[in-house]
């Protein structure tokens, strides 16, 4: 379902990929039931070839991962959070948003 440029974290890998990561990191909370969640997949994809190099782009299934689902109060999915040096989210985008939006807020983590 993921394109080639998107990781998949589980509760396993996510310090290493994600708390520990020296580059932004854009995760996508999903789950293979949730329409909107579909409806995303493929602009995440275009964010993970758009920034390849630069971010680590992947998708979280709160299926498999309730325990960092709830950790960070994820009840509404898709839901996207980008981190950048640590455990907590730089931003935090609730929904079924463009691929503008998207970068525009990958963009101000950049430049932070």
């Amino acid at each position: 379902m993921a394109g080639a440029n998107v990781l998949e974290f589980t509760e396993t890998n996510w310090q290493q990929e994600v708390v520990a990561s020296t580059v932004p990191v854009v995760v996508d909370f999903w789950a293979p039931w949730c329409g909107p969640c579909r409806a995303l997949a493929p602009t995440i994809d275009k964010l993970a070839d758009k920034y390849v190099g630069k971010v680590k782009v992947g998708k979280l299934n709160v299926d498999d991962a309730q325990d960092l689902a709830s950790t960070y109060g994820v009840t509404n999915i898709p839901r996207v959070l980008i981190f950048k040096g640590g455990a907590q989210p730089k931003q935090t985008i609730v929904g079924l948003v463009s691929e503008a939006e998207l970068a525009k807020a990958v963009d101000a983590v950049l430049q932070a």
